[in-house]
């Protein structure tokens, strides 16, 4: 076991773990801690605690102190710079004609490095950009080409709920979304309602998937042949989340259908997989899968 705390860079971000040494840490504190891309501050968001050394990428890097104010105003002054060189790079974008969208500038810490992340359709030969922002800037040029997600997690916003995007506040990492989980959910297969404004599956179909397919497993599907209390009968419409079925039953020839509780009818006969309505283009929506 190893004993650590979980440090974050951004907010909703991924957290990290560092080995705190003799430092007490609190939740909140600011600390200066050494990375893969220099050194950083980051906040404390997980106060010590013993997790499984396979949950830790070796080697665990220490915890080099608690942030002073100092400390506090170089990150501040850091932000500034990191606006100011946001419009110089738009600006060289511009000049080297490139088909890029700049999303964010950061510097590092120790000014060692500033990155550069932008959204492109392709492949772009930044080379001489890179060349061009490192005579200005005359320190270490990262550009770092991220999707779609990663720039509705920068740059934030409002979903089509109305409130602020999952990604950019509390999902510190992304979760696979697939269209079998809209199917499963029954929801609306029109792109525009289950895509979220980074235009990928909204992340949020992830959330309750689990108990729907607990759901699916016990309930039966439209169109199977069940046993119910007043005789056999095919199942006409299904509630999964209330776990309720409407059943037309086969001693009846008035068109009225029964409501069960899922639990009182048994399943007779399942039915066989059902085509894709016609009017579901499922490239399109294969589209909308990251």
């Amino acid at each position: 076991m190893a004993i650590v705390v979980g440090v974050r860079f951004r907010y909703a971000g991924k957290i990290y773990y560092f080995d705190p040494v003799d430092t007490k840490l609190e939740q909140g504190d600011k600390v200066i801690v050494e990375t893969a891309r220099g050194i950083e501050c980051g906040e404390v968001v997980c106060t010590a605690k013993e997790v499984d050394e396979s949950e830790v990428v070796a080697p665990l890097k220490k915890v080099m102190r608690k942030a002073t104010e100092e400390d506090i105003k170089q990150v501040d002054e850091n932000k500034k710079k990191a606006e100011e060189a946001y419009k110089i790079c738009l600006e060289k974008i511009e000049k080297h004609n490139l088909e890029m969208k700049l999303i964010d500038v950061e510097y590092t810490f120790d000014n060692n490095k500033i990155l550069f992340y932008f959204t492109a359709d392709g492949r772009v030969d930044f080379r001489e950009l890179v060349k061009d922002l490192a005579s200005v800037f005359r320190t270490r040029i990262e550009l770092r080409q991220i999707g779609v997600r990663d720039e509705a997690k920068m740059m934030g916003g409002l979903g089509i709920c109305g409130r602020q995007l999952c990604c950019s506040s509390h999902l510190t990492e992304f979760h696979p979304v697939s269209i079998k989980m809209a199917k499963e959910q029954s929801l609306s297969l029109n792109p525009t309602k289950i895509s979220g404004i980074c235009g990928r599956l909204m992340c949020c179909l992830k959330y309750e998937q689990e108990a729907y397919e607990d759901l699916i497993k016990r309930i039966p599907k439209v169109g199977a042949l069940v046993q119910t209390p007043d005789g056999s009968g095919t199942v006409m419409y299904v509630n999964l989340l209330e776990e309720l079925v409407k059943v037309r039953l086969d001693n009846e020839n008035e068109p009225d259908l029964r409501e069960y509780d899922a639990s009182d009818i048994q399943l007779i006969k399942d039915v066989e997989k059902q085509p894709e309505p016609e009017e579901v283009d499922m490239e399109v929506l294969k589209q909308l899968e990251d």
